[in-house]
């Protein structure tokens, strides 16, 4: 029998009587130390409730796997966690991998920092769109910016996750990831993050001296968020009781603001660049061809296809606006080199 039992976010002081009478019947008990920070303290306080020693399973044993499968075939084990044991995908596999084998699994959740952190900034859970971790590689980042994006697009909050390392005890840290963002920005250039986009800085989630910081991220660069562990938030459009519950129970260095407002589809873009361009091009193309008659319905043919691509903007179909403009590069190509032209030259 194999136990995943999630503490929650208030540790061994937050559990049941009832889930620490099956910790201290389990023959084997295994604690892992690669999602949460898990102070000495804190495993010699687990020591003295449970009254008997346990194993730390670092990430590499979890995720093999093999030692706590195996004793799970004779013996009754169990998996401690911080928070809740499904919040992480190597404890799923794990069950999956247990239940295959025949391996009968049980189940005690736990509240998780991540769902708890939610409530305590004041925000909505039904509006958290994808949450995403941040990883120290700069190379990284890319996935986190578009997922920030496509949050906002959706008006959805975004969870950033900060990195931990448990082998190196690495935390990385608010304003790293803050910088990082800026520079993934800088490379991809659709306005995504900038110093006066909305976040929220939550630190130590569940314990006394949690702290929820917001501002704009040229405020928040130059705050104090003390020992991690941190996560941030990104807001997308803020509901007026988020905004309400934001101002009072975090401490705002600015007034909350609507960062969905200020995004941009990238479609959205892509139009108000090409558009314009696509529009100029064809004008030049009809002054080169003003004198030839067989042409002209192929001009015409751009001309609707570009009719057609504003028509579809201000219906808010801008997929289709942008295919239409395609359509009418096209055409408008395929005039510039029957001219010798080179389209790549003169590029839209």
């Amino acid at each position: 029998m194999l136990w995943f039992i999630g503490l929650g976010i208030s540790g061994i002081d937050g559990i049941s009587s009832n889930t620490l009478k099956i910790i201290k019947k389990a023959d084997v008990i295994f604690l892992e130390n690669f999602t949460s920070p898990i102070g000495k303290q804190e495993v010699s306080k687990i020591e003295k409730l449970v009254r008997r020693k346990f194993k730390i399973a670092p990430r590499w044993m979890v995720e093999d796997g093999k030692t706590i499968l195996l004793e799970a075939k004779r013996k009754t084990v169990v998996l401690l966690s911080y928070g809740d044991p499904y919040v992480a995908t190597t404890h799923i596999e794990l069950r999956t991998r247990a239940e295959t084998e025949k391996i009968g699994t049980r189940t005690i959740h736990g509240a998780s920092a991540i769902t708890s952190l939610v409530g305590e900034c004041g925000l909505h859970h039904y509006k958290i769109g994808r949450p995403v971790t941040i990883m120290r590689e700069i190379s990284s980042l890319t996935t986190v910016y578009y997922t920030i994006y496509e949050n906002l697009i959706r008006d959805s909050h975004s969870i950033l996750i900060l990195e931990y390392n448990s082998d190196t005890n690495f935390f990385l840290g608010p304003k790293e990831a803050f910088s990082n963002l800026l520079l993934t920005e800088g490379s991809q250039k659709r306005n995504v993050i900038n110093e006066s986009i909305f976040a929220m800085v939550a630190s130590r989630i569940g314990t006394k001296n949690q702290s929820i910081i917001a501002g704009k991220l040229s405020s928040l660069m130059d705050a104090d968020f003390g020992k991690p562990p941190h996560t941030i938030i990104i807001p997308g459009k803020l509901h007026f009781t988020e905004d309400d519950a934001i101002k009072t129970l975090a401490k705002c260095l600015d007034d909350p603001s609507d960062n969905s407002s200020k995004i941009q589809k990238i479609s959205q873009q892509m139009l108000l660049k090409y558009l314009p361009k696509a529009r100029k091009a064809l004008e030049e193309v009809q002054r080169q061809f003003k004198d030839n008659k067989d042409v002209q319905p192929i001009i015409e043919n751009a001309h609707l296809y570009l009719d057609d691509a504003e028509k579809f903007q201000k219906e808010g179909k801008d997929e289709l606006a942008v295919l239409s403009v395609g359509y009418a590069e096209g055409l408008i190509d395929a005039l510039r080199l029957s001219k010798g032209i080179d389209p790549w030259a003169q590029s839209l």
